[in-house]
């Protein structure tokens, strides 16, 4: 191979992912090297823990190994990876959502990576925006989250007052909370979305 075909293969990403499907390690490298900083910086900014976005580079990689034979070369790799970015890290950060102690790690790595005078002002509306969300939750839903978090009951004490098992409580609870986590995702920061469910949850903890 000539010197000229061997730059042009050590940058064409079309042509590197078409040898990479047929299982060309040499591409692998070539194509890790080229977007493992992008894809770690992309990760840490979702994600805000930077072992948590080493993890995600090492997944994304072996997604895309695993699954070579599945690659589309006439297909731009770079957004094909920072999709399974996003959403490796999405799904880390649904799970930090049910996890008190990865949300206090989370809000912890954001709070670092922002001003006070920032913070106060983002986070007052990320508040108008939790609010919203709320009141987008069914009417007997937004009720027992409501009695919940804000009036501090217990899922006895408002399965008590409601007639309802604390079974049910806790579904309904569950539930919101999706719903929220979804809302907030959709219309605003997702790493804020989390700060505030773990400000909700501090009075429990």
């Amino acid at each position: 191979m000539g010197a000229n075909m061997f730059k042009i293969e050590n940058n064409n990403d079309l042509i590197l992912v078409e040898h990479l499907k047929n299982g060309d390690e040499a591409s692998f490298q070539i194509l890790f090297n080229k977007y493992q900083e992008d894809i770690y910086y992309y990760a840490k900014s979702l994600v805000k823990i930077e072992v948590q976005a080493e993890e995600i580079v090492q997944d994304v990689f072996i997604k895309v190994w695993v699954n070579r034979h599945l690659l589309e070369p006439e297909k731009s790799f770079k957004a094909f990876i920072f999709t399974i970015t996003r959403n490796l890290a999405f799904n880390f950060l649904k799970k930090a959502a049910n996890d008190r102690e990865l949300i206090s790690r989370v809000f912890y790595e954001s709070q670092k990576s922002y001003k006070p005078t920032d913070i106060n002002l983002t986070e007052d509306e990320y508040k108008k925006l939790s609010q919203r969300a709320v009141t987008s939750l069914p009417p007997r839903c937004q009720l027992i989250f409501k009695m919940s978090r804000e009036e501090g009951k217990s899922y006895e004490e408002i399965s008590n007052e409601l007639n309802i098992s604390a079974n049910t409580v806790k579904n309904q609870m569950t539930k919101a909370l999706g719903n929220i986590r979804e809302f907030l995702s959709l219309h605003g920061d997702i790493v804020f979305s989390l700060s505030l469910l773990y400000n909700s949850y501090k009075p429990f903890l």
